[in-house]
């Protein structure tokens, strides 16, 4: 009589990694039992390469949505840092134009020689931090008539010149960044013509 088992002996392999291939297996749910692992030139080395290919054309679809992602990241990025720096030119033009009579009044005080003693120091300080932060003044006698940048008040014709030139500068202008926040207010020669 032969020896009969009533059921054929069940075997579970909990390894997280496939000794065959070296890939991390699937956790596979509780209650279920893994499958064992398909042995080599067996029917099932074609559903295994096709998982692999599969998984493979994954990992390379999320890294270029990965790749993507951080592209448009770094140019979010750029552009909120070039936003901010807008706001920022924007609102320090804001200030420097507000101040522009005070600036005038001490250039006024400056060429009557009225700026003398502490407050000398106080304009000058307050000229040199405008300056550190952009606003530039500019406006020379004998330099070309520009009207982007100078306003003409008075004109008048000379043989000296020949092209259009400030002969006097009777209010200075002031720019921050490229920004002309006044016109240099000038009186014109021009040629004789």
């Amino acid at each position: 009589m032969a020896e009969e088992f009533p059921e054929p002996a069940v075997v579970r392999d909990n390894r997280r990694i496939d000794p065959e291939t070296g890939e991390v297996r699937a956790a596979s749910p509780a209650g279920e039992a893994a499958p064992a692992a398909p042995s080599v030139g067996g029917p099932d080395d074609g559903a295994a390469e096709a998982d692999r290919d599969a998984a493979q054309s994954l990992a390379a679809e999320r890294l270029d949505e990965l790749q993507r992602l951080n592209a448009e990241y770094a140019n979010y990025r750029k552009r909120v840092d070039r936003d901010r720096d807008v706001a920022r030119n924007t609102a320090l033009a804001g200030v420097a134009e507000s101040l522009l009579p005070v600036l005038d009044d001490i250039h006024l005080a400056r060429q009557h020689g009225d700026l003398t003693g502490p407050f000398a120091a106080i304009a000058d300080k307050l000229e040199a931090t405008l300056t550190r932060f952009g606003l530039e003044r500019y406006g020379q006698d004998g330099e070309p008539f520009d009207p982007a940048v100078h306003e003409a008040l008075m004109h008048s014709h000379s043989d000296e010149y020949e092209v259009a030139t400030c002969v006097t500068v009777l209010q200075p202008g002031y720019r921050f960044a490229d920004r002309v926040l006044r016109p240099a207010r000038v009186a014109v020669a021009d040629p004789q013509g």
